[in-house]
């Protein structure tokens, strides 16, 4: 085989070391994202031919240096809004479309020395996806202070509650007070002297008329939830309801997406659905236990006066489930959504002690007229006479 020198062609000259890494900086500036690649390979990468296939793999590799913005080669930027090297191209906010996190948020997360991941799941998707407004981290930090709310803190329901509405335990707990009081005041009214006798009965009704109040406040508050829409469920209704706020008055939680008007229908069908269940369940308990002491003390007092006739407890109960999920569902949500949210607590605003006050008010008026409708219901159903006195109603 001849040689190139005897063909008339210039003889290769050999590599020299220092040329083995000229096409480095060419690596680098291209953008591709390997950290101490083989020279072969790397000058494979940046285009260049001939020469280099006479370099060995054994070439002692090159550092890159690591790029400061731009895509790392596989599509993930750092909020630069373009990455330039790579063969991903593209997206900035780290190529997942998230924006970055609110600096106040962050700061804040940094004074109280929390991490997100220190959070429910819930609150830490709000905090990822920006839902959650400085205000609102700063009221959870609070609570989370407070002993009387860091007993239900972990509950997702009383938490939602809250972050709402700071207001919710004082609005519960007036709510409460005015069915107690005022179902004691009816009970002693109709029992006269015989109310220290019949305490049984008493405590039977009140503890009803205390599960009734408590889920009248409970299911129309306002809530301010984080946890994503359920989508894995196949059934439209149910991803629906899902997605209903559940006071239907209530307004757009800050982070939000506005409620659109069938949504706020839906919360109205919702809720009444639950009171449906919690009226015919808190009704025939009541009625239930009523119906048994009344035997029970007949068959330990013989001499013990006939009473009225039992009452029907299938009947009565529907009616009184019927009851709550219209009449007490509505005004519940209007209390809740119209009166103190919108109305007291705007045109208050920051008169913590006139604004439970006005609660106080709105809320016996409520309970009054819930008594009054309640007479006029039961009489609509024929289930009482003029003359005779129904039980209370919500």
């Amino acid at each position: 085989m001849q040689s190139l020198t005897a063909r008339g062609l210039p003889s290769a000259a050999p590599i020299a070391p220092s040329a083995r890494v000229q096409h480095v900086p060419a690596l680098a500036s291209r953008g591709l994202g390997c950290h101490r690649v083989p020279l072969k390979v790397c000058r494979v990468a940046a285009g260049s031919t001939g020469a280099a296939e006479g370099v060995k793999e054994d070439v002692p590799a090159v550092p890159v240096v690591p790029q400061l913005g731009g895509s790392d080669g596989n599509g993930v930027g750092k909020n630069n809004g373009g990455g330039g090297g790579g063969g991903g191209g593209g997206g900035g906010n780290n190529g997942e479309g998230k924006e970055p996190m609110d600096p106040k948020i962050v700061a804040l997360l940094a004074a109280a020395g929390r991490s997100v991941d220190s959070f429910p799941a819930d609150f830490k998707y709000g905090l990822l996806t920006n839902k959650v407004t400085p205000e609102i981290l700063q009221r959870y930090f609070s609570f989370e202070a407070n002993f009387i709310a860091k007993l239900v803190w972990g509950i997702d329901g009383f938490r939602e509650r809250l972050l709402a509405d700071p207001s919710f335990f004082v609005k519960l707990g007036i709510e409460i007070g005015i069915g107690v009081v005022m179902k004691i005041t009816a009970e002693y009214t109709k029992r006269g002297e015989n109310f220290v006798k019949e305490a049984d009965f008493v405590f039977a009704n009140t503890l009803m008329a205390i599960i009734a109040d408590f889920m009248l406040t409970w299911l129309p508050a306002p809530t301010l939830s984080y946890r994503p829409r359920a989508t894995a469920s196949g059934n439209a209704l149910v991803n629906f309801f899902a997605s209903c706020p559940d006071n239907a008055f209530q307004k757009v939680p800050p982070g939000m997406e506005p409620f659109s008007m069938g949504q706020r229908v839906g919360a109205i069908l919702r809720n009444g659905s639950k009171l449906l269940g919690v009226g015919f369940c808190a009704s025939m308990i009541g009625v239930g236990v009523t119906n048994t002491l009344l035997f029970v003390r007949q068959q330990l007092d013989p001499t013990m006066p006939p009473p009225n006739a039992p009452q029907n407890v299938l009947a009565t109960s529907a009616a009184y489930g019927v009851y709550m999920s219209v009449s007490s569902n509505l005004r519940y949500q209007i209390i809740a959504g119209i009166v103190e949210e919108r109305g007291i607590e705007v045109l208050f605003k920051g008169n913590h002690q006139l604004c439970h006050l006005l609660s106080f008010v709105a809320r016996t008026g409520n309970t009054f007229l819930g008594s009054l409708l309640w007479v006029d219901f039961v009489r609509l159903c024929g289930m009482q006479k003029a003359s005779a006195k129904p039980a209370e109603a919500h």
